[in-house]
């Protein structure tokens, strides 16, 4: 019997005492984590690793790289003039209402919308010279993700749990928090012909406001109804009916899948409702992210969060922040957008470096694509597939530089021109997987994440 399920289903399953799935018996469990077994054990990485695990900070609907990391003196200049590559025929430059000033003993730029960031502008790599294939935020956003806008496929975090494994048997390879909603939703922490164990595991929900999304918790994540004996047993049977599924069918990955996801599942009751209780951390380390202000209250707890996960042995953790999306009222939201990221973003640099996380954690940030130079409305900015800024810090990344250019209005990439397969290919590499020997093997070819494309930005190398 195999029951194909998704982890969140195997969950509410159990809980619900419909009999897929048991918990674990606590009793029976000793305090030290088990080293994972089947598909999530830890693998050998193609090469030594500069980076073990990966934090992405995506920003969700598009950050305006002029008036952020891409610093453009003649926008200023040349301000209200026609824009001839303007889709609006009539579009004008619009100077970036903030300042720009050299950070870190590099003096890399950055927009005073980002003060605490830029104290650690020495760990950050800005890569400038950021290009995608279409400017529209659902197939943007998916292949920024998976590598694909056209086609279903597995997604970043997915192929990293593939290669690699993870090192906490009690724990998801892969956590998803506050994950967007739009845009793809499933599909960008999904791992569509992947066995089912390399998915993201989502906490809370994604949206806009202060109550967005609700309350990060796992669904499900108790079952109120039945013993941990009772839960055992009823797993130990669902489980003997499916190992004999496979014996019938070993060539079907997706029955493997759905026995790992089970177990799985049911460990996580133990580890994950402790490390989502942050009332174990310091005043003085919640005060570090945010948590206690409103503007930075719910984005520092998921940089917290984040840092909990990896600290646990997650190997992939990514927290979105929708609102980016600024096509009007630039100067008002653009400047909320930052101020409710940029503290629990130094925070999170900071903590990891003081337990000395950072030199193997890569953090990753960036949104779909970028904004134009010139000007929507009054006060916006319209979609930018053409040019745009992305930026790594820690886990073998070499900080305090700035790699590619755009050209003098920050409308098109022109030197040192980085494509999403090519991002893609340079975070694998950091992680110490070739992007063209990470291969799966499904309708007849090998599919990888960066399909037939992709170059390692050997600039962004420690």
């Amino acid at each position: 019997m195999f029951f194909p399920m998704s982890r969140r289903t195997a969950l509410k399953s159990a809980a619900c005492g419909f009999g897929y799935l048991a918990f674990a018996d606590l009793a029976t469990r000793a305090a030290e984590k088990e080293a994972p077994k089947g598909p999530l054990a830890p693998k050998p990485s193609h090469f030594p690793a500069k980076a073990k695990h990966v934090i992405f900070l995506c920003m969700e609907g598009a950050p305006s790289h002029v008036d952020t990391f891409d610093y453009k003196p003649k926008l200023s200049t040349d301000d209200g003039k026609p824009f001839s590559g303007s889709r609006f025929g009539g579009g004008k430059l619009l100077a970036s209402p903030w300042k720009f000033q050299q950070s870190g003993k590099s003096g890399i730029w950055i927009s005073e919308l980002y003060p605490e960031l830029a104290k650690h502008a020495d760990e950050l790599c800005l890569v400038n010279g950021m290009h995608t294939d279409v400017p529209a935020h659902p197939q943007a956003f998916q292949h920024l993700h998976t590598g694909s806008f056209q086609f279903k496929r597995p997604s970043l975090g997915a192929w990293t749990v593939y290669g690699l494994g993870t090192d906490n048997a009690d724990l998801p390879g892969f956590v998803t928090i506050s994950p967007a909603p739009n845009n793809g939703g499933p599909t960008n922490y999904g791992s569509a012909f992947l066995p089912a164990v390399y998915q993201g595991t989502p906490i809370g929900g994604g949206g806009f406001g202060p109550r967005a999304g609700g309350p990060m918790t796992v669904s499900n994540i108790k079952n109120p109804r039945q013993s941990n004996d009772a839960q055992r047993k009823q797993l130990d049977f669902i489980q003997s009916l499916n190992k004999s599924a496979l014996e019938r069918d070993p060539a079907n990955p997706a029955i493997e899948g759905a026995i790992e996801s089970f177990e799985l599942a049911f460990r996580m009751q133990k580890d994950v409702p402790k490390l989502m209780d942050l009332s174990s951390e310091s005043k003085e380390t919640q005060a570090l992210y945010g948590i206690g202000d409103q503007n930075t209250e719910r984005f520092g707890r998921q940089c917290l969060l984040a840092r909990r996960f990896v600290e646990a042995g997650v190997r992939f953790v990514e927290i979105t922040s929708p609102g980016w999306d600024h096509h009007r009222n630039l100067k008002d939201s653009l400047t909320n957008t930052t101020r409710s990221t940029d503290k629990p973003i130094a925070g999170l640099i900071t903590d990891l470096k003081s337990r000395g996380l950072l030199k193997e954690t890569l953090i990753i940030w960036g949104g779909e694509f970028g904004r134009t130079p010139y000007a929507q409305g009054n006060d916006g900015r319209d979609h930018n597939h053409k040019g745009f800024t992305t930026w790594l810090a820690g886990g073998g990344v070499k900080g305090g530089q700035t790699v590619g250019k755009t050209d003098d209005y920050g409308y098109e990439a022109v030197q040192g021109k980085v494509h999403i397969h090519d991002w893609h290919a340079t975070i694998l590499h950091l992680l110490g997987m070739d992007h063209e020997k990470l291969t799966f093997r499904h309708a007849g070819r090998d599919f990888r994440l960066t399909d037939v494309k992709g170059n390692v930005v050997k600039e962004v190398l420690g």
